[in-house]
């Protein structure tokens, strides 16, 4: 278990810590703290090009070097960053060409982070030569342990960029997908408002115009700019590959972000590491789901610095942040419960940003591991310390286990894009949300989830098949062969749960002239004729018949499909409006499994019905039977199951033990009842023999 910090040397010299006659003095005193800690891992670097290359082709890497040397002597180990993220500002007064443009042609200037164009080719020639002088200075360095990629890809808006040489990648972008004009006109549907194209070049970027760009377009545009992102980090990772070949690559990502396709980008890396804010004014599921798509994303070709499956938080926050109206601390207890929710869930390293709150720079009241004083004695300071001790007792029962789920949600980024345009049924539906209903749900009852892409190849039909459910919310764009390999999983036993606002457009966001859901009207033994979006305000009733156990009485919002039932079985029926009577749920046989359909948008309540329901139906494991208000989850390995109990509440929670179980952190042994601290925490075992009773 790598437990760490994200550390920034170049902050702790002269005149800002140090003396004038030893301006690094600081750093042996940090690296001292951090052993005392627990630490034994550093990130630094990811900022660092201007002080690595203050003049063109000048470089200086020697003082990084002393500072991974002060890392040796302390034996912790160093993941170093690429310092693409933010280009000197020579760069970009000799070659103002690297910048970006927003959509209105307007230039984001320098003088921060992320002033660049990722299509820009001088950007690229210079990014190439600093990775590589890099590489070749530092990658032999024995405390390096792995590489991070630039700093926050597509952060600020800047995974677009609509200069001339976006342009001329974007039209390079479209003939290698398109081949001819005709199939592009075709495809994209340009006959719509008379746009159709004679050359590559005329194809417009959705740049500010009158109204809105073509969706079609729109949707390639995002492709297009993820693939950009892509090929940019990939670049990197081939020149650290070449000139590494021993050390990993990763980068640090967000969940549910628009910037890029998230598993595209995994390929690129070796092992996946992401920044996470968790807070407190979220539900715990809200900050749950990001370490669950993180840990969906790659699954083989795995390297990790020590071995081991999982992924990173690579920026664990350690205090407040900066960016939010009121900055609020956070409470004892709660950066350690946030840690082990990030672990519970498969994380292997985590690293704190940052390890000191800088006395400069727009980040200076940024909450880290230590305060301005930098004495070593705060209130966070503590806290990180106790984590650190208790993963010296928990790293050698965690080696080598994983979560291991039986459930997944269908999750497609172009999908979400396609979404995203302005012009759909009802604007006030928010597939993030939607998602979230079925999320939430499967948290609540603690029962484990991966995030896939809809099936699209044999490689991810075979994944598909590890899955006893599989919730397909609003797949509003199907793409081809996407539909046929959704059947054949149900037709060999498993269950698919789709919705409403599936099936409506192609690859290509054209709507299907066979009906809806696209594809999928034999597998679901139904067909949605009209589809009804209400307002918010507004709402349908359903009525719940037949085989689904419903604890409310329901109510329909923002939209209701209006379906005409074949050969499904109908689980509920609308109870207003002109299509009262009429399926709003529904369930069908095919080959081995089931097709459930639900033709509307319910309140939360229904979910957590909907996921106990299936859970008998589909013979789900359970994990420990716990108060609702606890969060549990389970890593394991052949037949050790570690659970992990999590008490989200300001308040105790009582638990109560039906049989002993064993607590790694404190060595006790729990049984009858418990009560849980407020943001309290519980790694369990059933092995309990060696442990004394508590």
């Amino acid at each position: 278990m790598y437990f760490g910090v994200d550390y920034h040397p170049e902050h702790w010299v002269w005149p800002y810590a140090g003396t004038p006659e030893e301006p690094e003095a600081r750093w042996e005193r940090d690296a001292q703290l951090m052993v005392a800690a627990g630490v034994n891992v550093v990130r630094m670097g990811e900022f660092c090009w201007g002080l690595y290359e203050r003049e063109e082709g000048r470089y200086d890497f020697e003082w990084m070097r002393r500072a991974m040397d002060t890392m040796k002597r302390h034996d912790i180990q160093v993941v170093l960053g690429t310092p693409t993220a933010a280009p000197p500002l020579w760069l970009a007064r000799k070659h103002p060409e690297i910048l970006p443009l927003d959509e209105r042609g307007l230039v984001l200037h320098e003088g921060t982070r992320h002033a660049y164009s990722m299509n820009s080719d001088v950007y690229w020639e210079y990014a190439r030569k600093i990775v590589t002088a890099l590489a070749r200075a530092l990658g032999s360095h024995p405390q390096l342990i792995a590489w991070q990629i630039d700093n926050g890809i597509g952060g600020h808006g800047t995974e677009f960029s609509f200069n001339e040489e976006a342009r001329h990648d974007w039209h390079a972008w479209l003939k290698a997908k398109y081949e001819t004009i005709e199939n592009l006109n075709n495809c994209l549907g340009n006959r719509f408002w008379s746009q159709l194209v004679s050359d590559w070049s005329e194809v417009p970027m959705p740049m500010r115009a009158p109204t809105v760009h073509n969706p079609a377009l729109v949707l390639d545009w995002m492709r297009f700019a993820s693939d950009t992102c892509i090929s940019f980090v990939r670049m990197q990772a081939d020149l650290l590959h070449e000139l590494t070949p021993h050390v990993p690559v990763t980068t640090n990502l967000r969940a549910l972000t628009r910037h890029y396709d998230h598993f595209d980008m995994a390929e690129a890396l070796d092992f996946v590491a992401l920044d996470t804010y968790a807070t407190l004014e979220r539900k715990p599921s809200e900050n749950a789901v990001e370490y669950d798509i993180m840990r969906s994303l790659k699954k083989s070709g795995m390297r990790t610095p020590d071995g081991e499956p999982g992924f990173w938080a690579i920026e664990q926050k350690a205090g407040n942040v900066n960016w939010q109206d009121v900055n609020s601390l956070l409470r004892p207890g709660v950066v350690r419960l946030f840690t082990y929710q990030l672990i519970s869930r498969g994380g292997t390293g985590v690293l704190y940003f940052f390890w000191r709150s800088p006395r400069i720079g727009s980040e200076k009241f940024y909450g880290g591991v230590l305060t301005h004083d930098g004495r070593g004695d705060n209130r966070v300071y503590r806290e990180i310390s106790q984590i650190g001790d208790e993963m010296k007792l928990l790293a050698p029962a965690l080696k080598g286990t994983r979560v291991v789920a039986e459930t997944a949600i269908l999750y497609s980024h172009a999908n979400t894009w396609a979404l995203q345009f302005p012009m759909q049924p009802n604007r006030h539906f928010k597939q993030r949300d939607h998602v979230m209903l079925f999320y939430n749900a499967l948290h609540d009852r603690n029962i484990a989830v991966d995030f896939v892409r809809p099936p699209g190849t044999d490689e991810e039909s075979a994944e598909l098949a590890k899955y006893k459910i599989v919730f397909a919310p609003s797949l509003h764009l199907l793409a081809g062969g996407e539909a046929d390999r959704l059947k054949l999983y149900v037709q060999n036993g498993g269950t698919l749960v789709a919705t409403c606002n599936t099936g409506l457009v192609d690859e290509h966001n054209t709507a299907p002239d066979t009906g809806y859901p696209h594809d999928l009207i034999d597998l679901f033994g139904l067909e949605v004729q009209e589809f009804d979006p209400i307002p918010p305000e507004a709402e349908n009733h359903i009525v719940f018949k037949g085989a689904f156990p419903a604890s409310h009485l329901y109510s329909a919002r923002l939209w209701c499909d209006v379906i005409e039932p074949r050969e499904c079985e109908v689980l509920a029926t609308f109870s207003q409006d002109f299509y009262a009577g009429r399926p709003a749920m529904t369930m069908n046989t095919y080959g081995l499994g089931r097709a459930i359909y639900i033709g509307t948008l319910l309140a939360q309540p229904f979910y957590l019905d909907l996921v106990a329901w299936l859970r008998q139906l589909c013979n789900l494991h359970p994990l420990l039977k716990v108060p609702d208000t606890v969060e549990v989850s389970m890593r394991q390995k052949d037949d050790t199951r570690i659970y992990f109990l999590l008490n989200h509440q300001n308040t105790p929670v009582r638990i109560n033990f039906f049989k002993p179980m064993h607590d790694y952190l404190t060595g006790n042994v729990f049984s009858g009842n418990y009560d849980l601290p407020p943001h309290g925490v519980l790694v369990l075992d059933e092995k309990v023999a060696q442990a004394p009773p508590a």
